[in-house]
């Protein structure tokens, strides 16, 4: 099959992409490693020992820049419905995360911990549908926001991937009665023409 006109255009730009010949040097299996790094940086919510819960995990890379700041007394938890190849000081979960049974796989892998951060990186198989696509990742917001609800350390932090877009506003008032602090942020790394954007939950407010 002949290449399209954009596919060589996305090659052509992934090649000079200067994050993806860091990657490349750095060891990440994927750019998106500099988004985690950058946020951490702004927001300071990385630190040793933690119990880290890496939601939309694959291939990787979010994972790899987690472990090296929490070490090996640290505890990662990844979960992906795409399979990753293991890496070390991290328990990988295949599955979707939609799916009742695989949020209990997950919740019996923590057993009586309780964790310190939520970071996500999923989103919806794209349509090109942009009220589909949207109504997606903010489903998938919901479910990381509602977990952390649930098992987050008191003043735990969470890292979500969304679109701007409808409902939007409606999920960042949820997440502003969960957490003490609501910010959105937008990386570097992050390429100019994606409509992505964070958003960060800091310290999770007593709820009882």
């Amino acid at each position: 099959m002949k290449r399209s006109r954009t596919s060589k255009s996305w090659m052509n730009e992934h090649v000079k992409d200067s994050y993806v010949k860091q990657a490349q040097s750095d060891g990440y299996r994927s750019r998106a490693a500099y988004k985690l790094i950058e946020a951490n940086e702004k927001f300071k919510f990385l630190s040793k020992n933690m119990v880290v819960v890496d939601l939309g995990s694959s291939p990787g890379s979010w994972s790899q820049a987690t472990e090296k700041i929490v070490g090996s007394q640290g505890k990662i938890f990844a979960l992906d419905i795409i399979e990753m190849q293991p890496i070390k000081n991290v328990s990988f979960i295949q599955g979707d995360f939609r799916e009742e049974y695989v949020l209990h796989a997950l919740e019996n892998k923590l057993g009586d911990l309780k964790v310190d951060l939520v970071i996500s990186d999923m989103a919806p198989n794209i349509s090109g549908i942009k009220t589909k696509d949207q109504a997606g990742i903010i489903h998938l917001n919901e479910l990381a926001l509602d977990f952390s609800r649930n098992w987050m350390k008191p003043n735990g932090n969470l890292l979500v991937k969304s679109f701007v877009g409808e409902q939007y506003e409606t999920f960042i008032d949820a997440a502003r009665k969960v957490f003490n602090k609501v910010v959105t942020f937008k990386p570097k790394s992050s390429r100019d023409r994606s409509s992505e954007i964070f958003i960060v939950g800091q310290k999770l407010k007593n709820m009882e």
